[in-house]
This record gives structure tokens, C-alpha cells and sequence, in this order.
């Protein structure tokens, strides 16, 4: 089990699933619906079941790549840790579980659950097709919020829906900064990625539109609901955190990237999340 915890990198949970927290307890506190332990928990199910076979199918499409490049050869299934058929067949068994959990959720998530796992499992194919692949990882991401709040309602609203916007434009930015990395490596394959195509400078500036994006899109949801400036702080929190990512790393200084990657974005989802469900529940 940890080498599959290992090939999955079941830490970076940590990006989607807060906002994953505030998509469940935002459909509890604006609607008629009651707080469940049972649809929480089956959330929580769809949500580690859906990003492992992402993760697992992601090393198993990419696993000749990740063995010609120095700063992935030593990923599991290139360093023989897992065989590619493990990695497959673990993809498999995460894809069965998260429909079966949806389909004890209700209607709407089972159905669109083939078009969840299309999406998040699609990502690891357009590299192959265009430098957008950013902001496909980043819709996979953004539908953690959304799919939260249908697993209580089981219908759309714009509020989750800003808050997938948000995370779509948050993380295709902080993948943009993460792929600096692989400019050189990108080119010299013909993978597609924003840095192999725009350069490290060019590349920079994108994810700082898409940033600022992302900012705006947790901004818009203050004009639909009661939030007070417990929310804001947490907003401007959020904003100081992307813009920190962005003095940290320069197209002549990658030697920061994991720290804008991991440590920023982790701390920016989680820090957030608290600011919003504390805001609803006690300030708002």
C-alpha cells in the first residue's frame, strides 16, 4: 500500500480536497439539504478514488517518458518499484469504486461519472496535443468543488461553479510553474507544455493571468451570499500566497519551484478552505 501511496503522490490531495470541504459544507449551509456523515464520507471515497486513477494512469501512460527524464527516472514504475500492469490495474480498481460510490450518492453524480473520470483521466494524453494540458490537470482539479456540491443537491449553482473556475485557474497556473522544470526536456520530445512553447518568461506571465483569474473567480462568490471579512481575509490570504509563489521563482532561479509547488499551494488550499467554513458558520 505505500508503494502505491508513493505512486500516486497521495499528498497532493491536498490541493483539491479543501475545496472539495467547501463545495459539500457550502450546499449544506445555502440550501434546505442536512448534513449527512454518510454522503460525506462517500465524497471523500470519490474524491481519493477519482485522483488516484489519475495519478496511477497518468505514470502509467507517461512511464517511457518519465524514464528518459533525470528528474522523473526515479518514479515508480520507471524504477521498478510497480510494474505498469499493478500501476493499470490499481487505475481499474479506483474507476470501479468511484462509480460505485456514486451510484449510492444519487442520480447525477452516477451518471456523470463517466464524464468526471473522461476528464481527469484524458489530462494525461494532452501533453501529447497541446500546452493547454495545464488547465485540463486544473479542470480535473476544479471539479472537486463542484462535484461536492452535487453530491448534497444534485443540481448546479454558480457559486461551486466560480469556485471550479477558481481551482482551474489556480492550479493550471502552479502546474505552469512546475513544468519549468521540463522546458528543455518538453522540446527535445515535442510534448507540449506553456514553458516549451512560450519559454520560461513567457510561460511565467500566463500563469500570473491565470492566477489573477483565480482570484477573481473567489471574489465574484461575495456578491452572491452573506460573507463577512472573515472571508475577505481569507481572500486576500489566498492572493498573498499566489503572488509569493511568483517572487520566489524567476526564469533564471528554479531552485524554488517545489516550494511554490508543494508548500505555497498546500498551504494557500488549506488556509482558505478554514477561512470560508468558519466564515459560514460563525461570522457570516
Amino acid at each position: 500500500m505505500k508503494k502505491y501511496f508513493s505512486l500516486v503522490l497521495f499528498a497532493h490531495s491536498i490541493f483539491a480536497l479543501p475545496f472539495a470541504f467547501i463545495g459539500f459544507f457550502l450546499a449544506v449551509h445555502n440550501t434546505n439539504h442536512h448534513f449527512n456523515w454518510l454522503l460525506l464520507v462517500l465524497m471523500l471515497i470519490c474524491m481519493v478514488t477519482a485522483r488516484n486513477s489519475a495519478m496511477a494512469f497518468n505514470r502509467y501512460l507517461d512511464r517511457d517518458i518519465d524514464a528518459l527524464n533525470p528528474r522523473t527516472a526515479m518514479r515508480d514504475i520507471p524504477a521498478g518499484r510497480i510494474s505498469a500492469k499493478g500501476a493499470l490495474v490499481f487505475t481499474i480498481v479506483n474507476c470501479l469504486l468511484f462509480i460505485l460510490a456514486t451510484y449510492f450518492i444519487n442520480p447525477i453524480c452516477f451518471y456523470l461519472s463517466p464524464v468526471a473520470l473522461f476528464v481527469v483521466l484524458f489530462y494525461s494524453y494532452t501533453k501529447r496535443i497541446t500546452p493547454l494540458c495545464h488547465l485540463v490537470l486544473g479542470l480535473g482539479l476544479g471539479l472537486a468543488p463542484l462535484g461536492a456540491y452535487l453530491v448534497v443537491t444534485g443540481s448546479f449553482n454558480i457559486i461551486p461553479v466560480m469556485y471550479a473556475l477558481s481551482v482551474l485557474f489556480w492550479v493550471g497556473g502552479f502546474d505552469i510553474i512546475y513544468a519549468l522544470q521540463d522546458e528543455e526536456f518538453d522540446r527535445a520530445h515535442h510534448l507540449n507544455s506553456i514553458p516549451a512553447y512560450f519559454g520560461k518568461k513567457g510561460a511565467l506571465r500566463i500563469s500570473e493571468i491565470f492566477h489573477f483569474l483565480s482570484a477573481c473567480c473567489v471574489i465574484v462568490p461575495m456578491f452572491y451570499m452573506h460573507l463577512s471579512w472573515f472571508y475577505l481575509a481569507g481572500v486576500v490570504f489566498y492572493c498573498c500566497l499566489l503572488i509569493y509563489q511568483h517572487l520566489i521563482v524567476s526564469p533564471t532561479d528554479l531552485r524554488r519551484v517545489n516550494r511554490a509547488f508543494m508548500t505555497t499551494n498546500g498551504i494557500a488550499s488549506v488556509i482558505f478552505a478554514v477561512f470560508f467554513l468558519l466564515d459560514i458558520y460563525f461570522f457570516g
